[in-house]
C-alpha cells in the first residue's frame, strides 16, 4: 500500500458540496437562491429581521428580573422527618437522596416547620425555619447548620 493509495472506506464521507460550479453540478446558476429578490443578494437581512417593521423580539415587554446569586434550597417538613426516621438517627442530606425522599439539594437543604415532631433527631441542613428549629430542639434533637 503506498500514501496515494489510501482513501476513506466507502460510505464513511459523503462528497464536498460545490455549490454555484455550473449547471452539471446540479447547483449551478443561482446557487439554491432562486431568481432575484432579497434573499438572493449578498448582506440579506439577518434572523429575525421584518423588513423594516419593529420586530417581534423589541416588541414584546421585558419582564422581571433574575436574580444570579439567587440560592434554590430543597425543602423538607418536620413531618417528613417524623414519617421517615426514627428517634436517634441523624439526618443528612445525602441519606435523605439515599433513601429517594429527595432527589437531590441543588443549592441546599432546608427544613420546614410544617406538622409536629416527637422523635429526638439530630438534623443537619443548610438552613432552618425557626418553628422547625424550636420543634426538633422542643422534641430532645439538635439543629445544626452547615
Amino acid at each position: 500500500m503506498e500514501l496515494h493509495e489510501i482513501h476513506p472506506a466507502k460510505g464513511s464521507k459523503s462528497a464536498r458540496y460545490r455549490k454555484g460550479r455550473g449547471h452539471a453540478s446540479g447547483n449551478g446558476k443561482t446557487a439554491g437562491y432562486g431568481h432575484k429578490g432579497q434573499k438572493a443578494r449578498s448582506g440579506a437581512p439577518r434572523i429575525g429581521f421584518e423588513g423594516g417593521q419593529m420586530p417581534l423580539y423589541r416588541r414584546l415587554p421585558k419582564r422581571g428580573f433574575k436574580n444570579f446569586n439567587h440560592k434554590e434550597f430543597v425543602t423538607l417538613n418536620v413531618s417528613q422527618l417524623e414519617q421517615y426516621y426514627e428517634s436517634g438517627d441523624t439526618v443528612v442530606s445525602e441519606d435523605l437522596i439515599e433513601r429517594r425522599i429527595i432527589k437531590d439539594t441543588k443549592d441546599g437543604l432546608k427544613i420546614l416547620g410544617n406538622g409536629e415532631i416527637t422523635k429526638k433527631l439530630t438534623v443537619k441542613a443548610n438552613a432552618f425555619s425557626e418553628a422547625a428549629k424550636q420543634k426538633i430542639e422542643a422534641a430532645g434533637g439538635k439543629a445544626e447548620v452547615i
